[in-house]
């Protein structure tokens, strides 16, 4: 088993590196009535890499929205707990604030706009930026240098391309913003493994060489946690398990239930007796 800890053995606390991200206790209610995160909290250091896992509906695009202040589009609300960027509150800022700080969020999905062309959907990423277009053209350059696939389809309408460049498309986008950190929403969804894992190795590369921090939320546990720093297991709206990347691979638990590597049949972590649910919540 991954070592029970406390708030403190996070991979801040460990590595000494400074937090971009903190959420303390978070709980979120939509429609005033259902309780979807109950006392969530993690931490994204400067730099890393972090993924949310669980299965579909345990809360992930839930969190990475509490953070990027979506949650009221949907009648959600942030009911208990706080968020932080830089050790500051950001609760009560815009999407659109967020997004002027560095921090944008690319949707589950992908979202494009489909009557633009790929290279319309990209320069609206830079929308709310003031230097000027030689920097923008730039920084267009360096997006179809990590994906060169968008510039041979830069002037075709975003709706008639595939879902790989969509995708693509979508995180290029969010790179037009110039973000210090990106909320990626399962990146893998529909698509084949081979765009699976070039997605990834494109986030590697601009998590290494731009130094964009990212929190991301997958279903496929087994590609994040080759490419995450560290990951937060997620079970009806409650961390129940957390570790760096490495540790949570060599879960036994985590290998049965999440990677499938066990022949005994699918188990429920309430079922494992030895397991013992993460609190995070304060006293």
């Amino acid at each position: 088993m991954v070592k029970e800890s406390s708030l403190n053995d996070t991979p801040a606390a460990e590595d000494k590196q400074p937090l971009v991200l903190r959420l303390n206790n978070v709980e979120v209610i939509y429609d005033h009535v259902i309780l979807v995160l109950k006392g969530v909290s993690l931490d994204v250091p400067k730099g890393s890499i972090v993924a949310l896992l669980g299965a579909n509906g345990a809360g992930k695009t839930t969190t990475l929205k509490a953070v990027s202040n979506l949650l009221r589009a949907e009648r959600g609300d942030v009911t208990k707990g706080t968020i932080e960027l830089d050790g500051k509150r950001i609760q009560n800022l815009t999407p659109n604030d967020l997004v002027k700080l560095g921090v944008v969020q690319v949707m589950e999905g992908r979202h494009c706009f489909e009557h633009l062309t790929i290279e319309e959907n990209l320069l609206a990423g830079a929308y709310v930026r003031k230097d000027g277009t030689t920097k923008i053209r730039e920084d267009l350059e360096k997006v179809y240098n990590y994906f060169p696939r968008l510039r041979e389809r830069s002037s075709a309408q975003a709706g008639y391309t595939s879902g790989g460049e969509q995708q693509m498309c979508a995180v290029g986008r969010a790179l037009m913003a110039r973000p210090r950190m990106i909320l990626l929403d399962e990146p893998s969804m529909g698509l084949a493994p081979q765009l699976v894992e070039e997605i990834f190795d494109i986030v590697d590369q601009l998590n290494k060489k731009e130094g964009v921090t990212f929190l991301l939320a997958e279903q496929n546990t087994n590609v994040a946690l080759q490419h995450a720093d560290y990951g937060y297991i997620l079970e009806n709206g409650r961390v129940v398990l957390d570790g760096d990347a490495k540790s949570l691979r060599d879960n036994e638990d985590v290998k049965e239930f999440y990677l499938g590597l066990s022949s005994s049949g699918r188990r429920n972590y309430r079922n494992v007796k030895h397991y013992r649910r993460r609190k995070r919540w304060l006293a």
